[in-house]
């Protein structure tokens, strides 16, 4: 079964590996088939699930809903976000504004068919608003009984530091953040994660996988394999352009092979694996297209890599690696 961390300093403790339903759930797959992947998710001892509105525009919201009714809500630990735009997209349908906030809550709350949510992030930092504006609605939300926890997603070191102090002054916890974090992408290293250290904050990070290019399949000057993610025409090709058209990180990623049979996992297994072993990750949210996927991915809670193979992982990926803290203050748009 798969283990549990705590988030941040609070005493919410949530499964290591975390379903997600970005680009699934409402548009990659059938709701059937997102369905089955949430059942096998709970199957496998998964009781953390990560959502947004934005995610397929409030479809994938609906689709968790419906998928999780009839489990007991106390053994669920239910995540969303806020900030994209949604639905028609008017002035005010965006952003971290209180408007927005308050009423973007009661949205999601209606289509995961629940009275609350165990954790409500800022999907991104908002660059416009006021910061006091924001985080009293948050303090509001929590206050109103409509989440228990805080977090934000892709914020900077210093946005978080900001952000802490204050939550801390209207006695909220914000206890996470949520960025992109993998063997690829580890721009969270140099400040986020020593900051978040500091200041009692864990991350639970998306795209442990590098959204399937460290599975292997995806080989140099080959055509991304039919029903992959780097073949899907909805948004999940563009994606991972970043990464598809660079010949050398997919000719190095193979040389991560020897590392994974060593251990004898998948090179999936071995991505995931790899993100928990850094102590201020409390989760790494995995999605899945297939429930078989699923049932492996799991498989990577409670392994351990020797440092001699956290090296070798290290020289194998070479100079591919991107880590520049620069890259997360990009994320957030200047205007929305």
């Amino acid at each position: 079964m798969v283990a549990y961390r705590r988030l941040g300093r609070s005493g919410l403790k949530i499964t290591e590996i975390t379903y997600g339903n970005w680009l699934t759930h409402g548009s990659q797959v059938e709701d059937e088939t997102a369905t089955a992947c949430v059942r096998a998710a709970l199957d496998a001892g998964i009781t953390t699930f990560d959502t947004a509105d934005v995610y397929a525009n409030t479809r994938a919201e609906t689709v968790l809903g419906e998928a999780l009714k009839g489990q007991r809500r106390a053994s669920l630990e239910i995540f969303t976000k806020v900030f994209w735009p949604t639905g028609p997209q008017g002035a005010n349908d965006r952003g971290l504004s209180r408007k927005h906030i308050l009423e973007s809550i009661d949205g999601s709350l209606e289509r995961l068919q629940t009275d609350y949510v165990d954790l409500y992030q800022a999907h991104r930092f908002d660059h416009v608003t006021p910061l006091e504006e924001t985080m009293q609605a948050f303090a509001d939300v929590v206050r109103q009984g409509k989440a228990l926890y805080i977090g934000v997603s892709e914020w900077t070191a210093d946005q978080i530091r900001a952000g802490k102090a204050l939550a801390d002054e209207l006695g909220v916890p914000l206890i996470s953040n949520q960025p992109q974090y993998s063997m690829l992408w580890r721009v969270i290293e140099g400040e986020v994660v020593p900051t978040s250290r500091e200041l009692g904050l864990s991350q639970v990070v998306w795209s442990p996988i590098a959204q399937g290019v460290l599975t292997g399949k995806y080989r140099p000057d080959q055509a991304p394999p039919a029903g992959s993610r780097g073949a899907d025409d909805k948004g999940g090709a563009q994606m991972i352009s970043r990464f598809l058209t660079n010949t050398e990180v997919l000719e190095r990623v193979q040389d991560l092979r020897p590392v994974a049979d060593e251990l004898g996992l998948s090179m999936a297994q071995l991505a995931i694996a790899w993100v928990l072993q850094n102590d201020n990750v409390a989760a790494a949210i995995i999605g899945a297209s297939r429930p078989e996927q699923v049932a492996e991915n799991v498989k990577a809670s409670g392994v351990t890599i020797p440092p001699e193979l956290m090296a070798r992982i290290d020289q194998a990926l070479g100079d591919v690696v991107v880590s520049d803290p620069a890259m997360t203050q990009k994320s957030s748009p200047a205007e929305i």
